[in-house]
């Protein structure tokens, strides 16, 4: 195993329009309408903002689009989401310009019974347009594996998932049942640009990837996590952390779950409908 950092920020900007947060709300089933200029963006729906805006040309064979802060060339074809901690310091309006500062964290090699793999951690501080201080502070895990085996099996999404919850947390677990389809895929896909195949490719997910289906979009999961802990369990988000642990895909249920932890942190997870683990972590305020 070995490990790599780096200091360098890059800097880009964005607006948070409000034409792409009702387009967001829409494709999570609210009624658009209900936002205006000026009111706070729902703490989570930044994953819409900088869209990287990559030129056709560049796009990666899998449609992935480049990175601020570049991706090390490992030899490490697939990529997948690994997992994201994220500190609310308070609200962005609807409206406001936005400075996004990012930067390589560090990259970590390992070699384990699956083959080789590398965790790339980036961090991303969210400024305010004239404020010195974040509003927003995010690490992102991106997770880079080798090729998938040629004529080898497809990966289910119960390969990667063994954990189990707790059974003491059992008993006062808060559960909705969604099924992410092509639709949702799509919309939530077009709101943030992102064009890597293994979210509507079937062919490519499965045949060049591997994957048994389509693979639910990281960024849908956990908004789907985000909206479930605000009905379910607190209005009022803080910060969150969220490691995903195996593949959802679409088409297929995926149960909601939270339970009430201590000081005012909940643990969420999403199982698949063989009940296993896609995300865990926890949401909570302070």
């Amino acid at each position: 195993m070995s490990q790599r950092e780096t200091n360098q920020v890059h800097e880009s900007d964005d607006v948070c329009a409000l034409p792409l947060v009702r387009r967001l709300g829409a494709a999570l089933d609210y009624e658009p309408s209900r936002w205006k200029e000026g009111d706070p963006l729902p703490r989570g729906w930044h994953l819409a903002l900088f869209s990287r805006d990559t030129p056709q040309s560049v796009l990666r064979t899998d449609g992935v689009a480049s990175f601020d802060f570049g991706l090390p060339d490992l030899g490490l074809p697939r990529l997948v989401f690994g997992g994201r901690r994220i500190h609310f310091h308070g609200d962005i309006p609807i409206g406001a310009h936005l400075l996004r500062q990012s930067r390589l964290v560090s990259v970590e090699e390992k070699n384990g019974r699956s083959g080789r793999s590398a965790v790339v951690t980036a961090q991303h501080d969210i400024f305010l347009q004239g404020q010195q201080s974040p509003v927003v502070s995010e690490q992102h895990d991106l997770i880079m594996r080798e090729a998938a085996p040629v004529n080898g099996p497809s990966l289910a999404t119960t390969q990667p998932m063994r954990e189990s919850v707790p059974a003491e947390s059992l008993a006062q677990v808060r559960r909705s049942t969604v099924t992410p389809d092509e639709l949702l895929l799509f919309r939530v896909a077009a709101v943030m640009f992102n064009a890597h195949r293994i979210h509507y490719d079937l062919p490519y997910a499965t045949v060049q990837e591997g994957y048994s289906g389509l693979v639910v979009n990281a960024s849908v999961s956990t908004l789907l996590l985000l909206e479930f802990y605000r009905a379910q369990c607190e209005p009022m988000l803080d910060f969150l952390s969220l490691r995903h642990m195996g593949m959802a895909l679409c088409g297929r249920p995926l149960t909601l779950c939270a339970t009430p932890g201590e000081e005012r942190a909940w643990s969420v997870w999403a199982e698949s409908e063989a009940g296993g683990l896609v995300v865990k972590g926890q949401m909570g305020s302070k």
